[in-house]
């Protein structure tokens, strides 16, 4: 079970504890999901229960009895249990991690890809027409005959002056009533967030080759500790169904930019050092960096943008 599963799975609960009458608050649109605080246990906790306290005229402790009751007959999760005064914390089943890994590492360029949507009019604009054709392939179908709207892109020829990848992150990651952001966009740094995405996805493939030469491969076999990575991996085809249903091509490229800096971040750990030999830590290691890479170029595909290899 993945962060974002989680977090679906303890909302779920929330519904069905408000319907049966059990518990009467309103329902939050989001849970969320984190690490435990100190004093906590388990891979993650939440503070739903808190939040439904007031409104439910409950002590927090009591509300997350109620949740936890419900909670308890989804599988994927090893054990909860209420700390402070009424965080949930949960420990998954050993095995969600490796299996989303798993999912990533045989689905390949398929994961998170939809199929494609339905053409949407436009503006003979530049930007509009690299949304609506963004729309597509993300997924997404116009309502009622709904076509783009978006802030025009600025003058002049983007795609001549930055090249196809830098235009259309340019007109892409940027909300569609905000300004398109052109500067920097060719900087070689990861102040921008392109380059720091096509980087994070070239690190990931070289973390590859370096451990074949080292004599080893990527393979699921141990829990990674890497919360902000997982989550990242896990959430991607959420993602890309989010984009596309609220045609937000933006959201996709945000989300790239958290990956990318989960991966960057982690990577240092991934490779034995020194004298140190390979592990099943480090070939779980590897595998979890190898699907990030994955979601990376498969994020920037859907955009319509390149992923080298080598950068």
């Amino acid at each position: 079970m993945t962060p974002a599963e989680l977090s679906r799975t303890v909302l779920h609960a929330v519904c069905r504890a408000v319907e049966d009458g059990a518990l009467r608050a309103p329902v939050p649109e989001s849970v969320r999901i984190e690490r435990p605080r100190p004093g906590g246990r388990g891979d993650y906790a939440t503070n739903v229960a808190l939040r439904l306290a007031g409104p439910a005229g409950r002590p927090a402790g009591d509300v997350a009895a109620v949740l936890k009751e419900r909670i308890g007959r989804t599988g994927g999760i090893e054990r909860i249990e209420i700390t402070g005064p009424g965080f949930l914390n949960f420990t998954l089943a050993g095995s969600a991690q490796q299996r989303l890994v798993q999912t990533v590492r045989s689905q390949g360029a398929q994961y998170g890809d939809p199929l494609p949507g339905t053409d949407f009019p436009h503006p003979d604009e530049v930007r509009a027409r690299v949304w609506a054709e963004t729309l597509v392939r993300l997924g997404a179908r116009p309502l009622d005959g709904e076509g783009v709207t978006v802030v025009p892109a600025p003058r002049g020829d983007l795609f001549a002056t930055l090249g196809n990848d830098a235009a259309r992150w340019a007109l892409l990651a940027a909300a569609a009533h905000d300004r398109p952001r052109t500067e920097d966009l060719l900087v070689q740094h990861e102040r921008n967030p392109l380059h720091k995405v096509r980087y994070a996805h070239a690190r990931a493939r070289a973390l590859g080759r370096s451990a074949e030469r080292l004599g080893f491969g990527a393979a699921p076999d141990a829990y990674v500790d890497a919360p902000a990575l997982t989550t990242a991996v896990g959430d991607h085809p959420e993602v890309v169904a989010g984009a596309a249903r609220l045609r937000a091509p933006d959201r996709l490229a945000r989300h790239l930019d958290v990956t990318a800096d989960a991966l960057l971040a982690f990577q240092h750990t991934v490779l034995p050092v020194g004298d140190e030999k390979p592990s099943a830590a480090h070939r779980s290691r590897l595998a979890l960096a190898e699907a990030a890479g994955t979601v990376l170029a498969g994020g920037l595909s859907l955009l319509g943008i390149s992923a080298p290899e080598y950068l």
